[in-house]
């Protein structure tokens, strides 16, 4: 792993800054306290970054469980008894991983996990808009379309660049300037700007500007539109922020409920993620997803334990890990570490960071997962891969994630099932000859029920006097229902004067009384 630190290491600060905003906005979103969203943080980063199998992968608290979190506090009365929740919910996740749930990953679609990973760009681009502008620091824990003020990200949008705050959106416009410079020109100019990355130029940029302005009449930045990271006083006050589960409500059902929807959940998310990060690697790494599930459910359990939220592999912060450079789990781990260490000690110089510069590197996090060249690829790749795309991006975008993912996969299946029926068999019609029509019908390898409809329909639309030769030699499995259908069209044919010559390995029938009876002793000589 150290054979790598070279990239880990300017990777790792990246993620760490990317991280930061995210962990205090999900547990805003999740109305549980700050710290716990740096808790899980830590926990992600040095715990579960250290045990994953992912070499590129980081985990943290995940957007797409705030909502949940949110409901669960509320329903199990208090912020203990949900502790309890998430311990529960890592020990189910180790049963997953030992149960070797994870191959359930493969089951999605790319164009589902492409149509995830563009879904989740643009709104990193929407939620942060806001905040570039220097207007409601509290939208980022509204990772919905619809908020939970009641109004809707482009609401936000446009009140946004109404109320403009100009020291904010300055510093952000010089930010985003500093970072497309640094991306697309100066890291190809020598390795110091390689080592130096531009989003910790950015930052630093940032803290100047803030103390330069702080006193300036226009420019100045408002406290909350700065980074808010909790202060302890001493020692003690710091460990005081520390939670840990009431077991007592270990026999209150609703416990039990809340820790299975957490491991489903954010099992489901992790390896949504997994599967997308490896699918955007440059190293082409393949990570273990059994591997996965353990690490995830032995974090959840330590964050539980001493009051973070629920942990999943996070797409935003892998892929600003991926982008900047991260090769080995390191980068991961560095930056659960730097996370640790920044909230002991330099809380207060944290805190001089303007949102509106954290908001221009997750433009750049987003632009990358959302690229618009994506969209015209998967549009040219046919409606096979389009739709089940779009249909995952808008869901997403308008609705949340693991709905978005649902209704792209609805489609998915949609799009396989019409396949199916249209690749059930193959039908070649040759020129009448002495009075009937030949023609033959080949058989896919594998015919199952999805495929009734299609086959029942050129049967019956065969004509009288048809000569029909059915080649099943290359069909593997044929479902029942196909087999039924074919015996009463065999009774039917008879009446058409339709003859059947059917091809086998076992050799060539005509006429044949039996289908069932055929695929009977086929099955017992196979």
């Amino acid at each position: 792993m150290f054979k790598t630190i070279k990239n880990d290491l300017p990777a790792s600060i990246v993620v760490f800054f990317v991280a930061l905003p995210l962990c205090l906005g999900i547990a805003l979103a999740s109305g549980a306290p700050l710290f716990s969203g740096l808790i899980s943080g830590i926990i992600g980063g040095i715990v579960v970054g250290g045990l994953s199998g992912s070499k590129i992968g980081v985990s943290g608290p995940a957007a797409g469980l705030a909502a949940i979190v949110l409901i669960a506090i509320g329903t199990l009365g208090g912020y203990q008894n949900f502790l309890l929740a998430v311990v529960i919910g890592g020990v189910i996740q180790l049963i997953l991983g030992f149960l070797k749930a994870g191959i359930i990953a493969y089951y999605f679609p790319s164009s589902v996990i492409k149509g995830m990973l563009t879904g989740i760009g643009i709104i990193i681009i929407l939620k942060q808009i806001p905040y570039f502008f220097g207007y409601d620091p509290d939208t980022e824990r509204n990772f919905a379309f619809f908020q939970l003020d009641g109004e809707n990200a482009f609401l936000e949008i446009i009140n946004a660049v109404n109320h403009i705050t100009l020291g904010s959106a300055l510093i952000g416009v010089i930010g985003l300037g500093i970072l497309l410079l640094w991306d697309k020109v100066l890291s190809k100019k020598g390795k110091l700007f390689q080592i130096i990355q531009g989003p910790l130029v950015v930052v630093v940029v940032g803290i100047i500007f803030y103390a330069l302005t702080q006193s300036h009449e226009i420019l100045a930045i408002d406290q909350s539109h700065l980074v808010t990271v909790p202060i302890p006083e001493d020692a003690a006050s710091f460990f005081e922020q520390f939670s840990f589960p009431n077991f007592s409500a270990i026999t209150n059902p609703e416990v039990w409920i809340v820790a299975f929807t957490i491991a489903l959940v954010a099992s489901l998310e992790t390896l949504l993620c997994v599967e997308a990060t490896d699918k955007i690697d440059p190293n082409k790494n393949v990570t273990p997803t059994n591997k996965e599930l353990l690490a995830q459910g032995i974090g959840n359990i330590i964050s539980g334990l001493i009051g973070g939220l629920p942990i999943t592999q996070v797409i935003v912060r892998s892929s600003a890990n991926i982008q900047s450079g991260g090769r080995s789990k390191m980068s991961a781990i560095i930056h659960g570490l730097l996370l640790l260490i920044s909230v002991i000690l330099i809380p207060r110089l944290l805190n001089l960071i303007p949102l509106s510069v954290l908001a221009a590197i997750l433009f750049i996090v987003g632009f990358k997962l959302a690229k618009p060249s994506l969209f015209k690829t998967m549009y040219s790749l046919g409606w096979k891969q389009s739709i089940p795309f779009f249909v995952t991006v808008i869901g997403i975008v308008f609705t949340n994630l693991l709905l978005g993912i649902g209704l792209g996969l609805a489609v998915g299946v949609v799009v396989i099932l019409i396949k199916s029926y249209q690749n059930s068999h193959f039908l070649h019609i040759e020129d009448r000859s002495n009075g009937k029509h030949k023609i033959k019908m080949t058989l896919a390898e594998e015919v199952t029920f999805f495929n009734k409809g299609a086959i029942l329909k050129e049967l019956n639309s065969l004509p009288r006097d048809t000569y029909l030769e059915l080649d099943v030699r290359k069909t593997r499995y044929l479902d029942n229902d196909i087999i039924e259908i074919l015996d009463d069209f065999a009774y039917k044919a008879r009446e058409r004067h339709i003859d059947i010559q059917l091809i086998s390995e076992l050799g060539i029938i005509e006429n044949p009384n039996s289908f069932i009876e055929f695929f009977k002793l086929r099955s017992k000589t196979a």
